[in-house]
């Protein structure tokens, strides 16, 4: 299988050459939270980036909207990217933070989660469900997206995935409100046992959460002022990346060493196919293109200052050890990327969720179900 593997890789530049993804430097190496070094854990940093399931560009999938899109070349690499970040949330909850991907691996959960990311309309995050979804937030099918409106899909699709077992929470106006991802995040039992009172909250049970805060860094550009509160998101042991890019290029920022970011890039465009239960050697090569052997770099400042920082916080205790990180790190720099608060500023207004995850009936498998969502949610500036 290892063999299948170099046959069926193909890395974003197209060649077999060895890239220079990884620096020989004494620098830490930061990936999705966790610290490396350059020197003495590369294989480990390569072993860990490679488990990440890689969306990219497909072609020859089922037509989707009105214009019958065959692919997702040229429009779709911020959708991939939202792809992406939900994948390695998945994997964390699902599995755990310290699961590797192997050409061998056929763990039937793993298979699930990339059961859900595949090009077949009904799997809950296929191109087609983040596509059309996307007309909720304006983007016609082919359109491309900015950071705020996957965050916004990828907000409203979880919702009908039961199985996921997960939590979406946009922040809005560069502002965390613990107050509003309690309420979404603590789900009280019916048994009346084992609950205490935290914050106002009675506790019973923890929905793992992914937080996912737009933001704009400058105005064409990246602002340095801004440099170091983006090393410090990559840092937190929450972090699971930052989805963004290039100018008119859509990357997903997986960590960072010295003042370069590391990436995946979903601009390859592989063959559609199923993986199902990776029984034959068709099923096997396509598992292969779901994992890159390499990631690529570019400089912080090359980023384009439209982005969206993700963290997951599988527990509660993870989301107060993210407030503090917040509260102690990042807001004492002179210029935050963002802030948080207890509660809700007067302005807002009351909260007001698009859905009620405790009251409504979600689907477990890939059903179709017809959904109504509030499309006024700002829109944010593409990439």
């Amino acid at each position: 299988m290892d063999a299948m593997f170099d046959i069926c890789y193909l890395s974003p530049d197209g060649n077999n050459v060895e890239p220079d993804d990884i620096p020989e430097t004494k620098e830490n190496v930061w990936v999705l939270g966790k610290k490396y070094s350059a020197i003495q854990d590369l294989e480990r940093i390569r072993r860990d980036i490679t488990s990440v399931i890689w969306c990219t560009y497909r072609k020859g999938f089922v037509p989707i909207g009105d214009e019958g899109l065959t692919s997702d070349k040229g429009w779709g690499c911020m959708l991939r990217c939202g792809q992406m970040v939900l994948g390695v949330a998945l994997i964390k909850v699902h599995l755990s933070s310290d699961w590797v991907w192997t050409p061998e691996t056929r763990d039937p959960t793993y298979l699930k989660i990339v059961q859900r990311l595949e090009e077949r309309k009904q799997a809950p995050y296929s191109i087609h469900q983040v596509a059309l979804m996307g007309a909720c937030e304006g983007k016609e099918v082919g359109q491309w997206f900015g950071p705020n409106t996957i965050a916004q899909v990828l907000k409203k699709l979880v919702v009908y995935d039961k199985w996921s077992s997960l939590v979406i929470h946009v922040a809005l106006d560069n502002t965390v409100v613990k107050e509003d991802i309690l309420q979404q995040c603590i789900v009280n039992n019916d048994r009346g046992d084992c609950s205490e009172n935290v914050d106002g909250f009675v506790v019973s049970d923890w929905m793992p959460l992914l937080l996912i805060v737009p933001l704009r860094l400058g105005l064409s550009e990246i602002n340095p002022i801004y440099i170091e509160g983006l090393k410090i998101c990559f840092q937190s042991p929450q972090s699971i990346g930052v989805i963004g890019g290039k100018p008119n290029q859509a990357l997903y920022l997986i960590g960072c060493v010295g003042d370069e970011v590391i990436y995946l890039d979903p601009h390859t465009t592989q063959k559609t196919g199923l993986v199902e239960n990776k029984l034959t050697d068709e099923q096997k090569e396509m598992d292969c293109t779901y994992h890159c052997k390499y990631a690529s770099r570019i400089p912080i400042l090359s980023m384009d200052p439209s982005v969206a920082v993700c963290f997951l916080c599988r527990t509660r205790s993870d989301f107060d050890e993210l407030c503090e990180l917040i509260e102690k790190r990042l807001m004492q720099l002179s210029q935050p990327l963002f802030e948080i608060c207890e509660k809700r500023p007067s302005h807002w207004g009351p909260n007001t969720n698009d859905i009620d995850l405790q009251n409504t009936n979600l689907f477990t498998e890939f059903e179709e179900v017809d959904r109504q969502f509030d499309d006024s949610d700002i829109e944010f500036e593409i990439l």
